[in-house]
């Protein structure tokens, strides 16, 4: 990474995802920074395997790879600088532009709902 600060913020949510699920860090690919993993289909039968949470430090901005879960809506709310969010993407420029214990609420939340059991 050329970027300083977007290398920065990449070592403080490494510690942070790292904290939240006591994971270790695993490159996905060349970019994204996987925590866990999880296996998914589409109705189309194709199947394959993802990090159950991570995060990219791409060039224009940092991309968060989460889940959803009930409270989402109201701590992106007070997360307040961000694109996406209700879906499984989150986009923010810089750690500066968001309160960090709100991020890490979101993180916490994202990996409860990933670990925990489906109920139908």
């Amino acid at each position: 990474m050329e970027n300083d600060t977007r290398r920065q913020d990449a070592h403080i949510l490494v510690g942070l995802f790292s904290r939240v699920t006591g994971w270790e860090p695993v490159m996905w690919g060349p970019s994204i920074i996987g925590f866990g993993s999880r296996d998914y289909a589409y109705d189309s039968g194709r199947t394959g395997t993802i990090c159950a949470l991570g995060f990219s430090p791409r060039k224009a901005n940092l991309a968060f790879y989460l889940g959803s879960f009930p409270e989402l809506d109201s701590l992106l709310a007070q997360l307040v600088k961000h694109k996406g969010g209700s879906g499984s993407c989150l986009y923010i420029n810089k750690l500066a532009d968001v309160d960090l214990a709100v991020l890490e609420k979101i993180v916490r939340g994202s990996f409860e709902a990933a670990t925990s059991p489906c109920r139908y």
